[in-house]
Order: C-alpha cells, then sequence, then structure tokens
C-alpha cells in the first residue's frame, strides 16, 4: 500500500492512515500534490524528541572563541551618539 495521501483521502480515511502509521511506518499527506504532512505513529514520535537536543546543550555545542576573538567582538566604540535638541 502508498505510504502518499492525498489530503482529501486522508481525512475521509483517517482511521486507516494512524493505524498504517503504527504498523508501516510515516505516511505522507499532500495538498495539491505539495508534500504538506507526515503522520507518525507515538514511538517514532518518541524517539525523534529523545534524540532532539535541548536548546541549551545544542547552543553549548556551538563554536568555541578564543579570547582574542571575545575582546575583538566585545571591543566597541564607547561614542554614545550625537544629542539631539528637544
Amino acid at each position: 500500500m502508498s505510504h502518499t495521501w492525498q489530503l482529501q483521502d486522508a481525512k475521509a480515511r483517517f482511521s486507516e492512515v494512524v493505524k498504517l502509521a503504527g504498523s508501516e511506518g510515516p505516511q505522507m499527506v499532500t495538498c495539491r500534490g505539495v508534500e504538506t504532512a507526515v503522520v507518525l505513529s507515538i514511538e517514532d514520535y518518541r524517539r525523534l524528541e529523545a534524540s532532539r537536543p535541548s536548546l541549551v546543550d545544542y547552543l553549548m555545542a556551538g563554536p568555541k572563541l578564543d579570547d582574542d576573538t571575545i575582546a575583538l567582538i566585545n571591543d566597541r566604540s564607547r561614542d554614545t551618539g550625537r544629542e539631539i535638541e528637544l
């Protein structure tokens, strides 16, 4: 059986789409021929969620900057701008 459904078919046979997601894997839904959504089993969803790092972990895994680069970034003009008469 195909794993791609047109939106109107997926809506009409939603319970079948959900059952197939559990037994055969993710079910793709298209809208006007464009892949739009995926129906996943709860097991597939939880596996994806477990492998995703938290925002803090993601940011901490970023590139490490040496002291010279940090000093260059922090070395900015102390000019506060022009004075404006109100």
